[in-house]
């Protein structure tokens, strides 16, 4: 499954990212000191704040305000937001249901290919659309299938 970090602003994305790989019965990796992670994630207002610092092989990042100093060493980047630019981003929405629209391919951290597609995503309580995102996003590119993701058992 690859190892991962979240660089969030008390915004539940890493603990909603685990008690979803729990439920789908994934486990990540435990990441050693001085070890880069698979998957940065970083979120919303994370990227807001102030000046990130980090290496890793995937970066998960919101896509819709310009990223004010981001220093990430990557081997590829993906998009999260409502713009039509990011990889991710919400083609519809109902009270307490995305569908989540995957633009165009990403490649895993075990470099499994995921076509273009939608899928609906249940909102966890209290949290953002952005933050959906974000968190679908980590389940994709940590290997999880978007028809897992779209159960209704979430």
């Amino acid at each position: 499954m690859g190892c991962f970090q979240v660089f969030e602003d008390h915004e539940g994305i890493e603990a909603d990212i685990l008690r979803r790989l729990a439920g789908l019965g994934g486990r990540p990796e435990a990441r050693s000191a001085g070890q880069r992670p698979a998957l940065l994630v970083v979120s919303p207002r994370a990227a807001l704040r102030g000046p990130i610092a980090a290496a890793c092989r995937t970066a998960l990042l919101p896509g819709d305000p310009p990223l004010p100093e981001l220093e990430l060493q990557a081997a590829s980047a993906v998009s999260y937001g409502a713009g039509p630019r990011n990889t991710l981003t919400i083609s519809s929405r109902t009270v307490d249901r995305l569908w989540v629209a995957l633009q165009r391919e990403l490649v895993t951290v075990q470099g499994q290919v995921v076509e273009r597609q939608e899928f609906p995503w249940r909102l966890s309580p209290g949290a953002s659309p952005q933050a959906a995102l974000a968190v679908a996003g980590a389940l994709l590119l940590l290997g999880i299938p978007p028809e897992q993701l779209a159960a209704p058992s979430q």
